[in-house]
């Protein structure tokens, strides 16, 4: 009793004091606040002065998918001066499934921040009438994994090789958890070649990154105030409870909605950033430095067998993408063909989402892989079958000699 007696009369002091009490903590947090946003800030803001002047002129890439952290790096990049110079060249992927509300906040930064972002899309399409036609609209239902590879993985890492970029900036978190919990400021990574990316943000929570746009008066992207704590695709983003958003994780609750990967996991990164990814898109196929059989034809090549002007072999040339996944299912077997080939023919590849129009044009077809035999006269037949074995191509081969 003695002891309860004794709490309760600290209990009663501590009440007495609780106006006090409270009102310093207030104020002592609010000054925590502040110090820990400007000390964010000037963390985040040497780290991109920095990896500006590492890159010595080289080109440095920014994609930017308009996310909170994105808008909050391109306002510190605006300060720095590195948008109006170019300096730091901006990207943005449109995946033909965005918000409509995300691409007219695009025009709305690059207003505000006097840029011009380069914007990249599947390959082949221009709209998404084009989209449709080529890969169906309902690729993302029937393969997550390939629609992420053409609507994101390729141009994601085609944007990456236009510009050449030595260093990309991305505004990964450690608090976005699961693959991003260990992330670190600075990583090497084998993209477009091998390049440096660079998270200015990756220490910052989420609810710093609206403090601090609070604090400077930012405008982030207005769906934020519908309900959405981050923006992706509007086929599978939700609006998560706003009491939510700040757990561990919570920014992207709401993407990748009812997505499921192929091993049974729930989704929770769209490729781009997924170890080995983007290498897979970016990797040729019958690489022909690496030893490849298939010899490597371009357009005018093509031209030359059409006419029948090129030499007194057949040709059996392969049209395809090197990110499509039934290219790189056929690759082993179509090497091995390669390599003892029948007689008197050319085993040849041609890269056909680089010149789709040509493609379509002159051998009539939109697909991939597309096979075909021309003969030394001009005369050309395409493979039908889906059967691509070495015996099963050869064979057809002999047919249409």
């Amino acid at each position: 009793r003695t002891m309860l007696r004794g709490g309760s009369e600290r209990s009663r002091r501590f009440r007495r004091n609780a106006t006090t009490t409270q009102e310093e903590i207030s104020s002592w947090v609010e000054k925590a606040r502040v110090s820990r946003l400007q000390h964010l800030e000037e963390q985040a803001s040497t780290t991109i002065r920095k990896a500006v002047e590492a890159a010595n002129g080289e080109p440095i890439a920014f994609p930017c998918a308009l996310i909170a952290g994105d808008v909050i790096m391109l306002e510190l990049m605006h300060r720095l001066g590195y948008l109006t110079s170019g300096a730091i060249k901006v990207l943005f992927i449109d995946t033909f499934h965005l918000f409509p509300e995300t691409l007219e906040f695009l025009a709305e930064v690059e207003q505000r921040y006097g840029f011009k972002a380069q914007v990249f899309k599947a390959a082949g399409c221009n709209t998404k009438d084009d989209y449709d036609e080529m890969y169906g609209a309902d690729l993302w239902k029937e393969d997550i994994e390939e629609y992420d590879k053409i609507c994101k993985v390729e141009p994601f890492s085609r944007a990456l090789r236009t510009v050449g970029a030595v260093t990309m900036f991305n505004g990964r978190r450690r608090d976005h958890g699961k693959e991003r919990a260990h992330l670190e400021i600075i990583e090497e990574a084998a993209v477009a070649g091998g390049m440096i990316k660079v998270q200015p943000l990756v220490y910052w929570e989420f609810r710093d990154i609206f403090d601090f746009a609070e604090r400077e008066s930012v405008k982030l992207h207005p769906l934020h105030d519908d309900g959405y704590p981050s923006l992706g695709d509007a086929k599978d983003t939700v609006r998560v409870d706003r009491d939510k958003w700040f757990e561990y994780a919570g920014e992207r609750s709401g993407r990748f909605v009812g997505l499921v990967n192929k091993d049974g996991s729930a989704k929770s990164e769209c490729g781009i950033h997924v170890d080995g990814a983007i290498r897979d898109a970016e990797r040729d196929l019958w690489e022909t430095d690496k030893g490849s059989h298939v010899k490597l034809w371009e357009a005018p090549r093509v031209i030359e067998a059409l006419e029948g002007t090129n030499d007194d072999n057949s040709t059996l040339l392969v049209v395809y993408a090197p990110w499509c996944k039934y290219c790189q299912a056929m690759e082993d077997a179509f090497e091995d063909l390669a390599a003892t080939p029948p007689a008197n023919v050319t085993v040849a590849k041609l890269r056909g989402d680089a010149i789709r129009d040509f493609v379509e044009e002159k051998l009539m077809t939109k697909s991939f892989p597309s096979i075909y035999f021309i003969n030394n006269i001009g005369e050309f037949v395409r493979y039908e079958s889906e059967t691509r074995t070495p015996e099963a191509i050869s064979a057809w081969v002999e047919k249409c000699r």
